[in-house]
C-alpha cells in the first residue's frame, strides 16, 4: 500500500506527463503554464478520492402495520409471506432479528413468527409436556457387578 507521499510523487508524475503531452501537441502561452498544471494537478488527485453517492432510504415493501396477518408475516425486505422471518432475513440479507427491527423502526416487541404458527407449536409442546418439571423423580437403577 502507497503512502501519502508516494501518492504526492505518483500525482506529480502524473501531472509532469499529462502536461508535458499536451503542451507538445498544443500552443500554450507560458502564462498559462501554472493554472494548466494545477488544473491537472487537482484532477489527477481528485480521481482517488472515492465519492460514494448518499444513500436512498429504503421504502418497505409493505406497510409495517400491515404486515402481520394471523398464518404468515410479510418481509418489509421484500415483500414475501413468511410463517418464520428469522431465517429469511439472515439468509437472504445476513440481518438478525434486532438489526430488522431498528432498521424498520420496529416496536422491540414485533413478532418474527405468525401468531398462528406460534400458537400451534406451543400447543404441540405442551402435549408432548415439554418445559414441565417432572412431578416424580426417577432413581436410576444401578446395575450389579459381578
Amino acid at each position: 500500500m502507497l503512502s501519502n507521499s508516494e501518492h504526492a510523487e505518483n500525482f506529480t508524475e502524473l501531472t509532469a506527463h499529462i502536461v508535458s503531452a499536451y503542451v507538445a501537441n498544443n500552443s500554450v502561452p507560458a502564462a498559462d503554464l501554472p493554472d494548466l498544471i494545477a488544473t491537472v494537478h487537482q484532477a489527477v488527485s481528485g480521481l482517488s478520492q472515492t465519492k460514494t453517492p448518499a444513500a436512498e432510504p429504503q421504502v418497505p415493501a409493505v406497510n409495517p402495520k400491515r404486515s402481520v396477518y394471523p398464518d404468515y408475516l410479510i418481509s418489509l425486505e421484500d415483500g414475501k409471506r413468511f410463517k418464520s422471518l428469522k431465517r429469511h432475513l439472515m439468509t437472504h440479507y445476513g440481518m438478525s432479528p434486532e438489526e430488522y427491527r431498528s432498521k424498520w423502526n420496529l416496536p422491540t416487541d414485533y413478532p418474527m413468527v405468525a401468531p398462528n404458527y406460534a400458537a400451534a407449536r406451543s400447543e404441540l409442546a405442551k402435549k408432548m409436556g415439554l418445559g414441565r418439571k417432572r412431578s416424580v423423580k426417577v432413581k436410576p437403577k444401578r446395575s450389579r457387578r459381578k
